[in-house]
């Protein structure tokens, strides 16, 4: 039987969990958030993305209940809350530094605001144990926070957040003090633990790996407004701006002006001298309006000699940054515009066939890169 496919940001009949409604929060004469409006839906894993002073904090504490709007309405479950105060919320966060009891143990942690609801005891110790079971953490339990791994003290503050069963999650940079393997590992634990409790989860993040691995949406934030949401792939595949283009990934930026050459064909002017590149666009642009074209390296093929292709430039390779699996060229061409292509390294280093200051040709589809007004 074919698997359902999770988008319910796609049915109209679909309510969300959450809904921002016209949004701004001020601090003085700041705007730290300018008018958001946007849905999250029950068991998502939504990320706010975006460079620090974006915003993206703001917008997750004022769902948490540390900040309130100046104007604009915050839903979740169909209650304004507002001006609700954050322990009357069906909500937890879960902040980077983890916030762990030292003197406590990894059961006690997470039984701690389980007790405060005064549950009676079987009560709590069915829960924390089915919270250790579902962190990997039974083996750990006596411990003290000092005496397990930094991936099993975000463990633990994850069990802890989720021991109340929150209709919201909230996660504040949750891997930005684990390690780069142990940051990759335990994305992928997030998602089958979200996956499992059903939970839904908002992820604050900087890091566009991060978001791109776990989240079912992301928003891409600048200066306290949202500027795309989407799903990752489309964010990466279809960026609606330069922005969203270069804030996520690595991308080669064209400047030049379109002219129609046929229905969703557009010749861009690039460069004095220079034959037009071609690119297909279901975007309208006017004739000679300004445009940028944007064109993922892994999309840009390197030859040594001419190759006969619709779009292809000259240039010298200016530098190699090889990175184990791939290698990215970076060529200079005849009017100093940097142009990167990726190749995937399926052979050994010492047989690769380019090297530096090597003249060589690039080559790309008429559909390999987005046509972008700004």
């Amino acid at each position: 039987m074919p698997q359902t496919v999770f988008a319910p940001w796609d049915d109209p009949k679909e309510t969300p969990l959450i809904r921002f409604e016209g949004v701004t929060k001020r601090f003085g004469d700041f705007t730290a958030i300018d008018n958001v409006s946007v849905d999250i839906f029950a068991r998502e894993f939504f990320a706010l993305l975006g460079p620090s002073g974006c915003g993206k904090t703001t917008l997750m504490r004022m769902l948490g209940g540390f900040e309130t709007p100046t104007e604009g309405k915050i839903w979740l479950g169909g209650q304004d809350i507002g001006r609700t105060p954050p322990n009357k919320r069906p909500v937890n966060m879960m902040f980077q530094s983890y916030a762990l009891f030292p003197h406590l143990s990894v059961w006690e942690n997470i039984a701690f605001g389980l007790r405060r609801e005064r549950l009676d005891k079987d009560k709590i110790a069915a829960r924390v144990e089915e919270m250790l079971r579902l962190t990997r953490l039974q083996r750990f339990a006596k411990r003290k926070p000092h005496q397990i791994s930094g991936g099993q003290r975000q463990r633990v503050a994850l069990a802890r957040s989720l021991a109340k069963a929150p209709k919201l999650l909230l996660l504040d940079e949750p891997l930005g003090a684990l390690d780069a393997k142990l940051r990759q590992d335990t994305q992928f634990e997030l998602v089958d633990i979200q996956e499992k409790t059903g939970t839904t989860f908002v992820i604050v993040t900087h890091d566009q790996e991060e978001a791109m691995t776990v989240a079912t949406r992301v928003a891409v934030m600048d200066e306290g407004r949202i500027v795309q949401i989407s799903t990752p792939d489309k964010i990466y595949e279809e960026p609606q701006s330069v922005y969203v283009a270069d804030f996520i990934g690595d991308v080669n930026i064209i400047e030049g002006t379109a002219s129609a050459t046929g229905p969703e064909t557009y010749a861009i002017t690039w460069g004095e001298g220079r034959p037009p590149l071609i690119a297909q666009s279901q975007r309208s642009f006017s004739e000679g309006q300004a445009c940028s074209l944007a064109i993922r390296p892994e999309k840009v093929a390197i030859h040594a000699q001419e190759p006969e292709a619709l779009n292809r430039v000259r240039g010298k390779i200016l530098d190699i940054a090889y990175l184990g699996n791939l290698s990215t060229y970076h060529v200079e061409l005849a009017g100093g515009q940097i142009v990167k292509a990726q190749e995937a390294n399926t052979r050994r280093i010492a047989r690769r066939s380019f090297t530096w200051e090597d003249e060589v040709w690039l080559s790309w589809s008429d559909t390999a890169g987005v046509l972008l007004a700004e």
